[in-house]
């Protein structure tokens, strides 16, 4: 037996023959450089967000390079993220010369602990960045406030939580920017790498796209110093398609989330959990152990692939130890860092497979603990 942890072969298999005619006609078009179906795409996209408009960029991380760059955000500025997440949100903000400032994740959503948010805030502080982890919203309406209220820009990371909602409004709407990755494990993956940031306001839009095009409002003319940052129009047009199926897809994740969650209910393990007024989109399912990595070993010996999410908390990554980080800092961090396991989830997982996983854990779990 062997389980992945995501099978993209058989989502592709579900819609390969709308694939294969959006790759023809987009071949057959000869244009794949901000062509027509990018064009399409950040409309449909900022349209579902709920945004005044889409820009299509080379990937997630160069969209918030894009954001911060084009908000005038550089050396000096100080910008607050979460201390547990994916390299790329505290990456970006060293790439414009700013500082990341971290902040603890809340234990059971491991999303930014909001309460934790204002202690960070110096008057060098510039911007917040809430990542919306594994597909559940940050809790925005204190983040908001205190945004507001302290003058400071929010940039969402929404790139693991295409559809998710904060009390029925879209993440990716509520702050000045937002950022999504089209990289194709995500929610909405393409074949290749690909972003898109959106936003409603019309000076940032502006400057956005500027920069994804060498600084260039028409060619051979540069305004600015920009980057080498478009979505193709090829990732663009395979887009289209998936974007289709993103709800149907959303509600199988949900549906496989809580099957999951009924299995493993009495185990013993930690299971993920959509708090408050939020809709969760299961990026992944992730539970977790104080003896994880034993877990993940007796699993992988049944062949059930497993994935670590994230093994380092970003203020103890060996590129930010200059800036002064101990153990103990963000223990909450430290301790999902620690705990926390993906185990195989994705929208076609079966009934028979979720079964088979769950009673391996089970299994792991009375002979580990009788």
């Amino acid at each position: 037996m062997n389980i992945p942890l995501l099978d993209l072969r058989a989502q592709y298999e579900g819609i390969k023959d709308e694939i294969q005619i959006a790759i023809t006609e987009c071949l057959q078009n000869g244009q794949f450089i901000l062509g027509p179906n990018v064009k399409a795409l950040e409309g449909e996209i900022a349209s579902y967000i709920g945004t005044q408009y889409g820009i299509g960029v080379a990937n997630g991380t160069d969209a918030l390079v894009l954001i911060l760059k084009a908000m005038g955000i550089g050396a000096g500025d100080e910008v607050i993220t979460t201390a547990y997440t994916f390299f790329a949100s505290a990456e970006g903000i060293s790439q414009v010369g700013a500082t990341p400032v971290f902040v603890d994740i809340d234990p059971v959503t491991y999303c930014m602990d909001v309460n934790k948010l204002e202690e960070r805030i110096t008057d060098h502080t510039k911007a917040v960045i809430p990542v919306h982890l594994f597909g559940h919203p940050v809790d925005m309406d204190p983040l908001m406030e205190i945004a507001k209220r302290r003058g400071l820009k929010v940039i969402e990371d929404a790139c693991q939580a295409i559809g998710a909602e904060y009390k029925a409004q879209k993440v990716g709407s509520f702050g000045d920017a937002a950022y999504f990755s089209f990289f194709p494990t995500k929610n909405l993956g393409g074949y290749g790498d690909g972003g898109l940031v959106v936003t409603s306001d019309e000076t940032l839009y502006n400057r956005v796209k500027l920069l994804r095009a060498h600084g260039s409002p028409k060619k051979y003319h540069h305004a600015m110093v920009g980057y080498n940052s478009r979505l193709d129009e090829l990732q663009a047009s395979i887009l289209r398609v998936k974007f289709t199926y993103l709800e149907k897809w959303t509600a199988l994740r949900r549906t496989n989330a809580a099957r999951y969650t009924r299995l493993l209910q009495d185990v013993g393990v930690g299971l993920p959990v959509q708090v408050g007024e939020g809709r969760h989109v299961y990026h992944m399912y992730i539970i977790r152990s104080d003896r994880r990595d034993e877990l993940a070993a007796y699993l992988q010996k049944k062949g059930i692939s497993t994935a670590v999410y994230y093994p380092v908390p970003l203020h103890l990554l060996e590129v930010y130890q200059e800036d002064g980080y101990r153990v103990g800092d963000y223990p909450e961090a430290e301790r999902a860092s620690r705990e926390t396991l993906a185990i195989p989830f994705y929208p076609e997982l079966c009934d028979e497979d979720a079964g088979v996983i769950a009673d391996a854990i089970r299994e792991w779990r009375v002979a580990t603990y009788a």
